[in-house]
């Protein structure tokens, strides 16, 4: 989709789950004729999550209610399945604004994974990191990812971030995609499974905590156990840069001790040919008003200025570079 500076654009919305709706609507931005402009006009914008049980659902919805305290846009933030889904959409014209971890980004940028070829995408900065979580039931005999070969391991839900980085942790582990019975499921359904014995582990990429894994550990305790994947982080790097090593607190799901594991930063993502002025309102939005999306959900907490253009290999849209180099000057205006 070419924008040009009138930017009247036809709009798709598509009702995905309960959740909203994503999508454009035709509308009038800030003239992109003053090169340090920051007005982002007028008009809807659509935001695309994960699933209603993660915390992209969450945020997203703290940043479609800050976008429209804050501005003359109309915001709604919609459940989907995630990063790869998220940003096939964003691409297609669906939403304006996509959540999505790093590495997906990573491999949306060079056109690499399940995108063919490169896509026309940015990001206006860096947020909270996501922390993989890979809990199973302690009756599944499962100690480690190689275990997984023969299990029933939910790998999230299709076209998710979630599943792009299970995937590499079986294939890092040295299994191949049939070695393990994968059950491409949301995260509510996956709990469930865990509960009722259909499913022996799970994996989950998302921010501390994720209440539906608040749910699981308060309804199963000590029959379920977090493992370190850690021991797979060199392969991981091989695949993108993006990857790095964190603890999730004993004290986040009432674990018996705190446990090592792999996270990726997640990225807010727009489509390259956004208006210059529109990513540079949204981004001092993001940055500048962070403790409001932390009332959202605190996982945001991680979201600093400092990190917020640490993206590469993702290249930040230059409204963004113009927002945050302002907003470091001490220019909230």
């Amino acid at each position: 989709m070419k924008i040009n500076t009138t930017w009247v654009v036809g709009l798709l919305i598509a009702a995905l789950g309960a959740a909203g709706f994503g999508g454009q609507s035709a509308r009038q931005p800030g003239s992109d004729a003053d090169p340090n402009g920051c007005d982002p006009g007028h008009g809807r914008v659509g935001i695309a999550t994960g699933n209603s049980t993660g915390v992209y659902y969450v945020v997203g919805g703290g940043l479609a209610r800050l976008i429209n305290a804050d501005t003359r846009l109309r915001a709604s933030a919609s459940e989907t399945g995630a990063s790869v889904q998220n940003i096939q959409q964003l691409v297609k014209g669906d939403y304006d604004i996509a959540f999505s971890l790093a590495d997906t980004a990573d491999t949306a940028v060079r056109g690499s994974g399940r995108f063919d070829g490169p896509q026309p995408i940015r990001t206006i900065g860096r947020i909270y990191p996501n922390y993989t979580q890979v809990v199973v039931r302690k009756d599944a005999g499962i100690n480690s990812v190689a275990d997984f070969k023969g299990k029933r391991i939910s790998t999230g839900s299709p076209l998710s971030g979630t599943e792009a980085i299970a995937n590499k942790l079986i294939a890092a582990a040295g299994l191949k995609a049939g070695d393990v019975q994968a059950q491409r499921l949301d995260l509510t359904k996956t709990v469930d499974g865990m509960k009722d014995g259909s499913i022996d582990g799970l994996v989950w990429s998302g921010g501390l905590p994720t209440s539906a894994l608040t749910d699981l550990y308060t309804s199963m305790g000590n029959q379920v156990m977090m493992l370190d994947p850690t021991p797979l982080l060199a392969q991981l790097r091989k695949t993108s840069p993006v990857y790095d090593t964190a603890v999730v607190p004993a004290a986040t799901y009432d674990m018996p001790a705190d446990v090592k594991t792999v996270i990726v930063p997640n990225v807010l993502l727009v489509r390259e040919d956004l208006p210059a002025n529109l990513a540079c309102a949204l981004t001092s939005l993001v940055y500048s008003r962070t403790d409001q999306l932390v009332q959202a959900h605190p996982a945001a907490k991680d979201i600093t200025l400092d990190l917020a253009d640490k993206t590469a290999p993702i290249p930040v849209h230059p409204g963004s570079t113009r927002a945050l180099d302002r907003l470091r000057s001490g220019d909230t205006g």
